[in-house]
């Protein structure tokens, strides 16, 4: 497999769970606030709204290959904020999990900032 495809394939798979997070919390963002809020984050009712924005577009412009070094970089931070603010008990097992596999969708993040998403891409069609 080239490496073109390895990098767009990577990019559907580090997307989609953002994409799908972000649209699910349309559904209920006064829920997603609320639990927001029970984590002590301030003004979660403005904070949902930003969450959802940097999910859906993020992980859209993750998925085209769109300002992806910035989108990635973008992502990755949320994703290692969300590890340290909603999921830093790990003395429980499903909490430990969700931290290090927080930690790990990050780090993919990370190496798509630091090597571009590919010749399948928005910003390679834009750069050409």
């Amino acid at each position: 497999m080239s490496n073109a495809a390895t990098l767009l394939i990577g990019r559907i798979l580090l997307s989609a769970i953002f994409i799908l997070s972000g649209l699910s919390k349309l559904g209920d963002p006064a829920g997603t606030a609320g639990y927001m809020t029970s984590l002590g984050l301030p003004l979660a009712s403005i904070g949902v709204w930003i969450v959802i924005l940097l999910e859906v577009l993020g992980g859209i412009a993750v998925l085209v290959g769109f300002m992806t070094k910035p989108a990635a970089w973008a992502l990755a931070l949320f994703c290692i904020a969300s590890a340290l603010l909603a999921h830093s008990n790990i003395g429980d097992q499903a909490q430990f999990i969700a931290f290090f596999k927080n930690l790990a969708i990050a780090g993919g993040f990370m190496a798509l900032a630091a090597h571009g998403p590919g010749s399948i891409s928005v910003d390679a069609r834009r750069a050409g």
